[in-house]
């Protein structure tokens, strides 16, 4: 018998044959999987994909009876009126300093919280003051609204009432422009650190226990492992949060800064939002308003895309 030699035989005869799968029947068989999803796909396509036909009117003078479809047509009119409204630049001006002082104060604050509980060893004080921290979050922006200004009330607030008793004069804060920026800073995290530090604690827990043996065997203190340990590990979360931040730096949410503005301090308190409200519900400028969203989004997507861009070229983190 002639000796088989294996090495001159194609080598696509040993590939085993593959049954084409059917994708049909694989749906069939795990429906149940793929219904769970269903809701969530409906949600984002009636509420978010569908929604996006409306924006055609900000290019269009709309009218309420024309409808969609038969308002006139005015193409960058309302975008031209926008830049050249002189209180736009200021409303911007506004959003653009709180929103960067949020960033600034407001988003190490739940990471410094998390490092700290980190090093907590009584769990029953531990879970405690977790629970403390998270209360705010569950609470509207009615109640912490009126809680702020009832805190800061000149004539039973008890700040000012521990003013007087160091002998300070009664100080109007939610009437003072210079001390608005600073309420909405500090009320923003009061109410919502809690909740994101969840978030860094879960990627704590995930550290592996023996990088922080391996730094404890080599001399490392506490604040040592911090910096060398923790903050490297919980970098990926971090940067992704980030990320997500910046892309989102023009929308401070309406309910905060509408609960505690009032016409005293709205030269520096009137942000984006309150302005669409105010001439967009109030004043029935749809088309007007729509322009300015619009633009709202642009500069998001300009920003996310430019700053996921440079973390992925600095840190190696990035969204996409």
């Amino acid at each position: 018998m002639a000796e088989i030699n294996l090495a001159e035989m194609d080598s696509a005869s040993y590939r085993v044959p593959i049954v084409p799968h059917s994708k049909k029947r694989y749906l069939l068989k795990n429906w149940q999987i793929y219904s769970m999803i269903l809701p969530g796909i409906l949600f984002f396509i009636i509420f978010r994909y569908i929604p996006l036909a409306g924006s055609i009117i900000a290019f269009q003078d709309y009218n309420v009876f024309s409808g969609l479809w038969g308002s006139k047509f005015v193409g960058f009119k309302h975008f031209e009126a926008l830049f050249t409204y002189p209180e736009f630049f200021s409303i911007l001006r506004n959003t653009i300093l709180i929103s960067l002082y949020q960033l600034i104060f407001g988003f190490p604050a739940p990471i410094i919280l998390a490092l700290l509980l980190n090093e907590v060893r009584k769990m029953m004080f531990k879970r405690v003051v977790q629970t403390v921290i998270y209360l705010p979050h569950f609470l509207s922006w009615v109640i912490v609204g009126g809680l702020v200004i009832n805190f800061l009330s000149p004539n039973y607030g008890i700040i000012n009432q521990l003013l007087g008793d160091f002998g300070i004069e009664k100080i109007f804060f939610m009437q003072e422009p210079g001390y608005f920026r600073s309420i909405v800073v500090i009320s923003g995290i009061w109410k919502e650190v809690g909740w994101s530090t969840i978030i860094y604690l879960a990627a704590v827990a995930g550290i592996n226990s023996e990088l922080y043996e391996a730094a404890d065997m080599d001399g490392a203190s506490k604040f040592r492992q911090v910096f060398s340990v923790t903050l490297p590990a919980l970098m990926p979360t971090i940067m992704v949060l980030l990320l997500l931040r910046i892309g989102h730096i023009l929308d401070l949410g309406f309910e905060q800064i509408y609960i505690l503005l009032n016409p005293l301090v709205k030269d520096t308190g009137n942000i984006i939002d309150t302005y669409i409200y105010e001439v967009g519900l109030l004043g029935s400028q749809f088309s007007y308003t729509t322009a300015i969203g619009i633009f709202k989004s642009a500069i998001g997507l300009i920003l996310i895309v430019g700053a996921n861009q440079l973390s992925k070229k600095l840190t190696g983190n990035s969204l996409f």
